[in-house]
């Protein structure tokens, strides 16, 4: 083998650096190749020289991740204090501070040493493949070959590859890690996100062989309630769907202004995970996935969520016009470092508190079984869904196409799957409350229209089955879950959400052992007439919220240690009438002629009145949604 010496760019100080590979030699292998021993500092460094970019013959050991990184594109470390020596030791609530604060961002061959040790924590299927296996099969697939031979696995989605800061060799490396990954997990059909995840890990392997193990590993997690990549179409789809309903609760302005700008929400949902992976800069990706390895994907929710905030924020009235949203949030990502530094979009992200994990997981699993009620399978491709309601085809006597489409665009994803369909209308079914049970029973969930005789619209959609007040026979309670709302259509367009959804840190998770209802509270009379309202006989009892039976997945109050016991009272339903929302004051009741109402603050939604606080109805409609 020939040593040589060379004169090679300088690299940051204290880093390994890259270097080309044309090198003569004599020590070839009859088949095109070469070998050199370099000097790079003390250490000498093996090259394997190659008559081609694209080809299997890499090789590389470099503090730092240089093998793969074209150092011409790679931003310059940040400069912060130096990190403590033993910081990969520490616990991992620490852990997660440190990586939220940019601690890796300092140091190449600290952020490679971290993401090795923390793949090699992740918990995993007892058989994962690991570097010994691709290095096995990645000969038998590529011999002496180039992998631009083979075609790239199907789950790309015919996504285009992200090269980020990767040079030649990382880039050919980059296709080989992934055909590899399709030939060992074949149960993978469809992962858009996993080349830049891939590419990402890559800047910061030894080798290839280190950065497929460590994807692997993240591949085949098995920890309870935590994703780190998506599999499937199904799957996929019911992230961009659990992000939509994220976006419906934690950025009401920005989703306002897209359901108003888009036909269809969901399709510039869909686009999350490549706002993060495939839109961001470099610099700003990495750092993501920085906190994305110790958190899962519960982290990345939160980024995208800041990414919508700051969206609304820098969208000038030019861009509010505008009719492709998709394409301007695209836009506006790839330019983020115009609105925000990557420390204050993280700050911003982690100032935006979600549910638990749990939680969340457990409203994934909801919109799966909803695309799954849709057909959806696990094998099948992408395929395109439109979830807004028919302008041509709705209609109702209380609210236009344009107006129920809002309404729609705030409703979980997975039930906006489907269109609306009319269940009960005073004007058709008359004004009776047993009729608008009979209507109504064996539909979950519903929204609920009402007009008054002065013009004002409001309403409200309820998570569950009017069938539920039946659940403790003549003494019915309170039900429904955390999802259920209340809101304004005329004369301003407003939603009003469970308090907890705003103030999370309101609530803790209830302990496994522990289950409670609310406890009684006082009753409150609604007259038929609001001129009669203390004088009149026919009062409506408040009913004492009782513990139901069947819950909505999603936000069921039995997951949470309420502080308040009048802070859940979603809905309830009797022979005198209906109320929806408690404590305090009822945001929004009926009698039983379906004719007077009224509405005041309540503690469950945290709302003003909703209309004029005695109301006589004009109309009422209640509205279901087909294939449920």
């Amino acid at each position: 083998m020939l040593q040589v010496g060379l004169s090679l760019p300088r690299a940051p100080e204290g880093e390994a650096r890259a270097f080309p590979a044309e090198l003569d030699g004599d020590g070839g292998d009859g088949d095109g190749t070469s070998s050199a021993q370099v000097v790079l500092s003390s250490s000498p460094i093996t090259v394997v020289v190659t008559p081609e970019d694209d080809t299997w013959h890499i090789s590389g050991s470099c503090m730092g991740g240089g093998p793969f990184m074209d150092w011409d594109q790679t931003p310059e470390m940040e400069q912060q204090a130096d990190p403590p020596e033993d910081v990969l030791s520490r616990p991992p609530k620490e852990l997660k501070k440190l990586a939220r604060e940019g601690c890796w961002a300092t140091s190449r061959t600290l952020r490679a040493a971290a993401y090795q040790r923390l793949c090699q924590r992740v918990a995993c299927r007892l058989v994962t493949p690991d570097a010994l296996v691709y290095g096995d099969v990645a000969t038998r697939l590529f011999g002496k070959h180039g992998a631009s031979s083979h075609p790239l696995p199907d789950f790309l989605g015919g996504c285009s590859l992200p090269t980020y800061c990767l040079n030649l060799h990382g880039v050919a490396a980059l296709k080989k890690i992934l055909i590899c990954i399709g030939n060992l997990f074949p149960d993978i059909t469809y992962s858009p996100v996993l080349p830049s995840l891939v590419a990402l890990l890559l800047h910061y392997s030894e080798d290839e062989a280190q950065c497929f193990e460590n994807i692997s590993r993240l591949i085949a997690s098995n920890a309870p309630h935590t994703t780190y990549i998506d599999q499937s179409f199904l799957a996929h789809q019911a992230s961009c769907m659990t992000f939509g309903d994220l976006a419906n609760k934690h950025c009401p302005a920005a989703h306002k202004l897209i359901a108003s700008m888009s036909e269809n929400v969901f399709e510039v949902y869909s686009e999350w995970l490549s706002w993060l992976f495939r839109d961001l800069p470099f610099s700003y990706a990495i750092r993501v996935f920085d906190v994305f390895l110790l958190e899962g994907q519960k982290v990345l929710y939160r980024i995208a969520l800041a990414l919508l905030k700051q969206y609304r924020l820098s969208a000038s009235s030019a861009q509010q016009e505008g009719s492709d949203t998709k394409a301007e949030l695209q836009a506006f990502v790839q330019n983020i470092a115009q609105h925000v530094s990557v420390d204050k979009l993280l700050e911003r992200a982690f100032g935006i508190r979600l549910f638990s994990r749990k939680e969340i997981w457990l409203l994934q699993m909801a919109n799966r079984k909803a695309l799954m009620e849709r057909g959806i399978t696990m094998v099948q491709g992408r395929q395109s869904f439109h979830l807004a309601v028919d302008m041509q085809s709705f209609s109702s006597s209380i609210v236009s196409a344009q107006e129920m489409r809002i309404i729609w665009s705030w409703i979980p994803e997975r039930f906006s799957l489907f269109p609306p369909l009319l269940l009960f209308s005073t004007s058709e079914d008359g004004c009776s409350l047993q009729r608008f049970y009979s209507c109504c029973e064996g539909y979950e969930p519903t929204v609920l229209l009402l007009k008054t005789t002065e013009g004002e619209v409001c309403g409200a959609f309820l998570s569950s089955d009017w069938s539920e007040r039946k659940k403790n026979g003549l003494t019915s309670g309170f039900f429904g879950t955390g999802e259920c709302f209340v809101f304004t259509v005329r004369p301003e367009m407003e939603r009003y959400e469970w308090v907890f959804i705003k103030k999370p840190e309101l609530a803790k998770a209830m302990p496994r052992s522990r289950q409670r209802s609310p406890s009684p509270i006082p009753t409150a009379p609604l007259s038929s007439s609001p001129h009669s309202r203390s004088a009149s006989p026919n009062l409506l009892t408040v009913p004492a919220p009782q513990r139901k039976g069947r819950l909505s997945p999603f936000l069921a109050i039995r997951h949470f240690l309420l502080p308040s016991k009048t802070a859940s009272m979603f809905m309830s339903g009797s022979r005198e009438g209906i109320v929806i929302g408690g404590g305090g004051g009822q945001a929004l009741s009926l009698d039983a002629n379906l004719l007077w109402g009224r509405t005041e603050p309540c503690e469950t939604f945290d709302n003003p009145p909703l209309c004029q606080e005695n109301f006589e109805v004009q109309l009422l409609e209640v509205w279901g949604f087909q294939n449920t």
